[in-house]
């Protein structure tokens, strides 16, 4: 897992240097004009230092808290990254960058896998991500952050985000429970 870590750290760092950042950002007359990687790149580059240090710590936190694997990470950051960059297409945003829509997947995933497995203490965690998002929907990003990170925060990529997350965990452990069940009929 570290080292999958330090390697998404590395390529959101490489994506600061504004040559890569340029070429990288989600920005939707690009996307539209045939610049496909946008949706999955936007995700990785960031306004500032501070921006990435918050992203990419709070990556390392969710990994640490909740200890998937590095396949488990990568594909639910690859499912939410798609899914967050094709939807942002539908909202007036025209540029995009971060990783807070991903985080936001990445957590909800995880959290509801977690409740959904037993662990009762998990569903304060998907409790806390409802809360959060419901607020920034109904009264908006905090300021300080938005100062912090030197551009608007993108709430419209955390609540996506948290729906993907919380999507791809139903669906998973469905896709779990029906094979699981398939191999016992099968024995």
């Amino acid at each position: 897992m570290y080292l999958f870590l330090v390697i998404m750290s590395g390529v959101c760092l490489a994506f600061q240097i504004p040559e890569l950042q340029s070429w990288a950002t989600w920005d939707a007359s690009a996307i539209v004009s045939g610049q496909w990687w946008r949706i999955l790149t936007g995700n990785l580059t960031h306004t500032n230092a501070m921006h990435l240090i918050m992203n990419i710590a709070g990556l390392w936190v969710i990994t640490h808290l909740f200890k998937p694997t590095a396949k488990h990470v990568a594909f639910v950051l690859l499912c939410c990254s798609a899914v967050v960059g094709i939807a942002l297409l539908a909202t007036e945003m025209q540029r995009y960058v971060g990783l807070s829509g991903v985080l936001h997947g990445l957590f909800g995933y995880f959290a509801l896998r977690e409740a959904l497995e037993g662990r009762k203490s998990s569903w304060l965690l998907v409790g806390g991500l409802v809360a959060k998002v419901a607020w920034e929907q109904s009264y908006g990003a905090s300021t300080s952050t938005s100062a912090m990170i030197n551009a608007r925060v993108a709430i419209e990529a955390h609540l996506v985000g948290a729906l993907e997350g919380t999507l791809l965990a139903l669906l998973t452990l469905s896709v779990q429970k029906i094979t699981a069940s398939d191999n016992e009929s099968h024995e």
